[in-house]
């Protein structure tokens, strides 16, 4: 009896289809990979929220750069593994990074604000990186909704701010990436804030997700479609997978800062107006006279160009720079290129030792 041959279709290579399988079985059921490699220490913390002191390896500039972070997600991103964190290759550029870690809210968290995350927390914590860093002055360095916090903060800030450096940020919440039905029924009203939050006190993490899943689709399923596309890459995959923790990562939004979020900013748009009230201080962006660096990502499905570039006009800085890199609003601190970036323009503004 005759025994057939397995059918070879042509082309095909099969060493490189077991590898691309057996790594999409590995990305898909093996243990979460490690995030934050870089060393640091706390400086301080108050309630959830912690100070992180990451020491440069050799210092060359007097003014610490100060991260503030989206209150959205973790901000791992920033650190997401070696040779690709955007803190580890800035202090191996000579920087003294520090970070605020915003941490994880919980319900008894419900009536914190962006009054009192900016007042209470952010400014405590700039001021307590000073004293630590013993610099006279810092650099504040926001990430989207963490680069519209430090404007915001810069804007009525005593403490000695000598640069504001903000990414994939917004400024202008008149433009909107995301559904247009969702524009119109938040801003019509349609959409009962307060009734959502006194019912769930914070914005749950499965929100958040979705909403971010809604603003990116297809995007976000593209990213499974180009797993098993790469699949054979284990570079990719160790990518792939760090990413999609992160994606999926979400922590809840505290009920009163999301309030003050969709109604004052995104609704009123109040930051553009000038109108803005953090507690009793307008946040007139036309206070900040720091030097300004803006950067904007040409693939940025979540934060468009037109809501971050009006903030150069708004702003009374003398030096102010705004750039657009080819990158998407996640790749550019996934890559590490956001600290290439930084370090290009910083390096002569953080007075060299």
């Amino acid at each position: 009896m005759a025994v057939e041959s397995p059918i070879k279709i042509p082309g095909l290579d099969y060493e490189k289809e077991m590898s691309r399988w057996k790594n999409i079985y590995k990305a898909l059921t093996e243990p979460e990979p490690k995030m934050g490699h870089t060393p640091r220490t706390e400086v301080w913390r108050k309630n959830k929220s912690v100070l992180w002191h990451y020491p440069a390896k050799e210092r060359k500039y007097e003014i610490p750069l100060f991260f503030v972070y989206s209150l959205f997600n973790k901000p791992y991103i920033l650190d997401v593994a070696p040779k690709a964190s955007v803190i580890e290759g800035l202090t191996n550029m000579g920087y003294e990074v520090y970070l605020l870690d915003w941490g994880t809210p919980g319900y008894e968290d419900k009536n914190i604000g962006l009054d009192t995350y900016i007042e209470k927390y952010l400014r405590t914590a700039v001021k307590r990186a000073i004293r630590h860093s013993g610099a006279e002055e810092i650099s504040l360095v926001g990430y989207c909704l963490g680069g519209t916090i430090a404007s915001i903060y810069a804007s009525i800030a005593e403490e000695p701010i000598k640069n504001l450096i903000v990414a994939t940020v917004p400024i202008d919440f008149g433009p909107f990436m995301g559904p247009d039905k969702w524009a119109e029924g938040l801003r019509q009203g349609d959409f009962n804030i307060d009734h959502f939050i006194d019912v769930y006190g914070n914005v749950p993490p499965q929100y958040v997700e979705g909403m971010f899943r809604a603003i990116g689709a297809p995007i976000y399923f593209t990213n499974y479609t180009m797993l098993l596309h790469r699949a054979h890459d284990h570079r990719y995959v160790d990518k792939w997978r760090r990413m999609n923790r992160w994606t999926l990562d979400q922590v809840p939004f505290t009920g009163e800062a999301y309030r003050q979020l969709a109604k004052e900013l995104f609704k009123e748009n109040k930051l553009v107006k000038g109108e803005l009230m953090i507690g009793n201080k307008k946040a007139d962006l036309k206070n900040i006279k720091a030097n300004l660096f803006v950067v904007s990502g040409s693939r940025d499905n979540l934060i468009l160009e037109e809501q971050s570039k009006p903030i150069m006009d708004l702003v009374s800085s003398e030096d102010k720079t705004y750039i657009v890199v080819e990158t998407g609003h996640v790749g550019l601190a996934l890559s590490g290129l956001f600290a290439k970036i930084v370090d290009q323009w910083a390096a002569s503004h953080s007075n060299p030792l």
